[in-house]
């Protein structure tokens, strides 16, 4: 087990600028769906990679690498969603509450190649 699971960081260690986006089902002109990403919010948050991984896939390597993303509490935050650093993109996988008094949500999100 990691520190990042057993206790969250500091107030202070979030310190990364993140954007929550969720998805979103558009009308496009041919009467049909584009499915797209909406932004919902931008968080500060403290990143922990946990575990990395990779899978031939097709003709490719995929890699995959699990992470802690630790952020102060909302009540939108769903594994539907994701999150967004620069050009970096987390699915959210589960969102964990690890104590009531602490003022934190672990997220454990999965960050796949592009």
């Amino acid at each position: 087990m990691t520190s990042s699971i057993r206790k969250p960081p500091p107030i202070g260690a979030l310190r990364r600028r993140l954007t929550l986006e969720a998805p979103s089902r558009v009308a496009d002109d041919a009467g049909g769906t584009i499915d797209t990403w909406v932004t919902v919010a931008t968080l500060w948050a403290a990143i922990h990679p946990r575990t990395g991984s990779e899978t031939f896939a097709g003709a490719r390597v995929e890699g995959r690498v699990t992470h802690d993303i630790w952020i102060r509490p909302r009540s939108d935050i769903m594994p539907a969603q994701r999150l967004r650093l620069d050009t970096r993109l987390f699915n959210i996988r589960a969102v964990l509450r690890p104590d009531e008094i602490v003022n934190r949500l672990r997220l454990v999100c999965e960050e796949r190649d592009q």
